[in-house]
């Protein structure tokens, strides 16, 4: 996870948070009902993360750093694959992938931004450095769309798309992404 490391204290709050809104729903969750699970007093969970969306925004991050953590994929042409396996672990943890994805899509003051945007930037300035700046964003912002909870949700909520099809899905539309600069590889 980017930024400060977390206290003990912290990261106890935040995957008790995690196990309850697989079990429950985030909706239903108290802070007393965080600091119970995490074997903490109330008033510490408080003064951690003072409102629901200090505790949302944080544990969210957390569940992306941790439940989500991928290893980084080595040459831009790898990503199609590393966005199958993720769609596959966000479908694995359907409670999980919807807080991310929401807190992502509600556009909360304070979400982190795309945790692969700077490994995809390092990535095609190595293999295709010929790149304009518009098409360097225009595909950092594909791939980075793509490679969210936000779009798995999108599948399986707006498309009622299965595990198995939203993977290929995502890792087809990425595949196309990337076949518009194939030919700009430097070797």
């Amino acid at each position: 996870m980017t930024g400060p490391a977390l206290t003990g204290n912290q990261a106890a709050i935040l995957a008790a948070y995690a196990e309850l809104i697989e079990e429950v729903g985030s909706d239903d969750v108290s802070f007393r009902l965080v600091a119970r699970r995490a074997g903490i007093a109330e008033r510490t969970v408080f003064r951690n993360y003072p409102t629901r969306v200090d505790l949302l925004l944080a544990t969210a991050a957390w569940i992306e750093a941790t439940v989500f953590v991928r290893e980084e994929s080595h040459s831009i042409f790898d990503i199609p694959l590393a966005i199958r396996d993720a769609m596959q672990r966000y479908d694995a943890r359907p409670e999980l992938a919807h807080v991310v994805a929401e807190t992502a899509m509600r556009g909360v003051s304070g979400a982190a931004p795309s945790l692969g945007r700077t490994h995809l930037e390092r990535l095609l300035d190595a293999e295709v450095p010929s790149l304009d700046p518009e098409q360097r964003r225009s595909v950092v912002v594909a791939l980075s769309h793509l490679d969210s909870a936000a779009t798995w949700v999108t599948f399986r909520r707006e498309f009622g798309m299965d595990r198995r099809d939203i993977a290929d899905a995502a890792a087809w539309a990425a595949e196309a992404v990337l076949d518009s600069i194939r030919d700009r590889v430097t070797p």
